[in-house]
């Protein structure tokens, strides 16, 4: 199913999909997104799964063509690290993957980034696949990914220069508009 998204709308069926989808995770949320800023009830939703045995992985870029968006989604690490959530940001690469999987059977593919430009601002489109032979190719290719990624842990973390939170704070103040 394709699922559209435009600012004229009361709400974003894109996000509510997804809300409703990580809601029912039983197992694993692989998530690759190229901009990731996410707002509260998102973080809500991914620590929430943790903390029901779900797997949370997300792949992030480690460098980005956009530095305010991209320090803006770092500010959310720390928290969503603390909440057992796993992150990895991705090598060598500008990232412009905009996927997800679900316990191995619901997965997406679009225009779509997690952060408040799509879902309030953007006109969007994203696929919503069921079916475990597609749900197997998207975590193959999350794996590929995986490999090429560095995890962030919350130790390392937390041992950030004062200049990197600095840019944090700022692209956090920003990050509704981005």
């Amino acid at each position: 199913r394709a699922i559209g998204s435009t600012p004229d709308e009361p709400y974003s069926q894109i996000y509510v999909t997804l809300i409703s989808a990580l809601n029912s995770a039983d197992s694993e949320i692989f998530i690759t997104n190229a901009y990731f800023v996410p707002d509260p009830q998102l973080v809500q939703a991914l620590l929430a799964a943790v903390k029901r045995g779900v797997d949370v992985r997300l792949i992030v870029p480690s460098v980005s063509d956009s530095s305010l968006v991209f320090h803006a989604g770092r500010s959310h690490y720390d928290k969503l690290l603390e909440g057992g959530v796993k992150l990895y940001e991705r090598r060598e690469a500008l990232l412009h993957a905009k996927t997800a999987v679900i316990d191995g059977v619901w997965a997406t593919v679009g225009s779509t980034n997690l952060d408040w430009r799509s879902f309030l601002h953007n006109q969007e489109l994203t696929a919503v696949i069921l079916g475990a032979e597609f749900g197997a190719k998207m975590r193959e290719a999350f794996q590929r990914d995986l490999a090429a990624s560095d995890q962030i842990t919350l130790e390392a973390w937390r041992r950030r220069g004062l200049g990197t939170r600095a840019k944090e704070w700022f692209g956090r103040l920003w990050e509704y508009w981005l």
